[in-house]
């Protein structure tokens, strides 16, 4: 339908479709799957409305519609009646309602700004914007780089900046507290936000080492001096920091283990072959110093040593590579996750023995060295029905389901080796449902490190949830079989009656 006249003067977006007829209109739901309508009492009643939609349409084109139909003119006042809407009643005379995957979804009730509707049409189911919160209204939103580099070079006064994204559990925890302090401190400090998840802000990110969310920065006169990393704090404890402001306290570090008493032969690069050749029998454990599991192993692994060390008759003797700092060492003999325990037998490697970890194990083995149970198969060698999918087919494979949950894995990580038989099973509850797919990527192979960096990775689990291939949501429920199965049979009930409302409706 042509627009009236004074639509064009007002250069009213050509992206914005005007509707009058209701096959058309049935025609429109049934081909565009996120369609945001405004119904107006009159064209006049829509204008200003329509300024801003122009505006919309163009920040959404190809991934969302907006449409405009006036309940003023003959033909279009049936469709209006039909569809049960009256924008007479409403006080500025337009209603925004929203309709997707076919059927209605919604009334926009959220803030009628460009930001607030272009963050709602690219995920209509998700959380409002920060600044939506009308508790927020004294922390300063910052949306781009152009923004953050104008605000830090006009501000005199002291300035935290939180990096966040807008999924992060910790980000929510801390925003009321954060916000409460930006409006104690106004005139004195200013605190600003900034969502930075996106690819975009790869810049930024790497600027302020923004590792994980959220990081927060303090900053003086523009110019950056260090990180406040104290995220369980409270509006209090934000204002006595900013009084006299300090870089995070440094960790004292540890003493390496090499350089502890212990009766472990520490071995290096240099020195391991001969070791090797010089004891006909050495079990070697490759740790790295970060690594809880070789922490919690090590005084086991010692008492071993040391009974070992005063025996009469040893069947042998221990000793440890540091993998972090022997890398050829640890390229060698393919060190892919610590503690990995290695048993050489006259200068050549025999065994790797997952199972040995308490000074009893580690004594009974050497006495009898035999071969250790075949280890299991990796997740994606067995029959399950959660698909493995890698860097090159990610995309396309995601795009086939309607709802995709992905897990995020390493397969050393102990919270990953939790999750997986109950995310298996929840796979299996709906095998039969070819719009569903539970998906899992291993990232850390070196052919998906991009992938899982590209879709914001930080930590083992991550899971996301895709709709079509589209990024949606970080799924941050039960890691229970319950949590995994309750999240997409929501989604599939969701989907079932906004088909019923659709048959009902149109």
């Amino acid at each position: 339908a042509l627009l009236p006249a004074f639509v064009y003067s007002l250069k009213v977006s050509p992206l914005i479709e005007k509707i009058s007829d209701h096959k058309d209109f049935k025609k429109l739901l049934r081909t565009r799957n996120n369609v945001l309508v405004l119904y107006s009492k009159s064209a006049a009643a829509a204008e200003s409305s329509l300024r801003l939609l122009s505006s919309v349409a163009q920040e959404v084109k190809g991934r969302a519609t907006i449409s405009w139909i006036d309940c003023g003119d003959t033909e279009s006042r049936k469709l209006c009646k039909k569809m049960k809407v009256d924008p007479n009643s409403k006080e500025k005379g337009v209603e925004l309602l929203h309709y997707k995957d076919g059927a209605f979804h919604t009334e926009y009730n959220r803030a009628v700004t460009l930001k607030s509707m272009v963050a709602f049409l690219k995920d209509p189911e998700g959380a409002p914007l920060w600044e939506e919160d009308p508790e927020a209204k004294d922390v300063v939103h910052i949306d781009s780089e152009k923004e953050l580099r104008r605000l830090l070079k006009k501000e005199d006064k002291p300035l935290l900046m939180m990096f966040y994204a807008p999924w992060c559990g910790v980000c929510k925890r801390m925003m009321p507290s954060y916000q409460q302090a930006a409006t104690e401190l106004k005139g004195k400090y200013v605190l600003a936000g900034m969502n930075v998840y996106a690819a975009e802000f790869e810049r930024i990110k790497e600027e302020y080492n923004v590792r994980g969310y959220p990081t927060i920065c303090y900053f003086e006169k523009g110019k950056f001096l260090f990180h406040f990393e104290n995220y369980g704090a409270t509006a209090a404890d934000i204002a006595e920091w900013l009084k006299n402001p300090q870089a995070p306290q440094p960790q004292a570090p540890e003493t390496p283990w090499a350089d502890e008493e212990n009766v472990v032969y520490h071995l290096t690069d240099e020195d391991f072959d001969r070791f090797i050749k010089d004891h006909s029998s050495v079990l070697v454990m490759f740790h790295a110093p970060w690594c809880g599991h070789c922490k919690k192993m090590k005084p086991e692994y010692e008492k071993a040593a040391e009974f070992l060390h005063v025996a009469n008759d040893s069947p042998g003797v221990l000793a440890a590579v540091d993998a972090t700092v022997n890398k050829a060492l640890a390229e060698r003999y393919h060190i892919s996750g610590f503690p990995t325990l290695k048993y050489f037998k006259d200068g050549e490697e025999k065994y790797t023995l997952p199972h040995l970890r308490t000074k009893k194990k580690i004594i009974d083995w050497l006495l009898n060295p035999e071969a250790p149970p075949p280890p299991e198969p990796a997740w994606e060698e067995k029959q399950t029905s959660v698909i493995h999918l890698a860097g090159e087919d990610f995309r396309e494979s995601l795009k086939k389901k309607k709802h995709t949950l992905v897990m995020f894995y390493a397969p050393w990580c102990p919270h990953c080796k939790n999750a997986i038989p109950h995310f298996t099973t929840a796979a299996e509850v709906f095998k039969e449902d070819r719009k569903i797919a539970y998906a899992a990527v291993d990232c850390a192979k070196e052919q998906n490190h991009d992938l899982c960096k590209q879709e914001g990775v930080d930590g083992y689990p991550t899971f996301n949830y895709y709709n079509y291939g589209k990024f949606v949501e970080k799924y941050t429920g039960e890691r229970g079989e319950s949590g995994f199965t309750t999240f997409m049979r929501t989604l599939r009930e969701r989907d079932h009656e906004r088909v019923g409302k659709k048959k009902d409706e149109l």
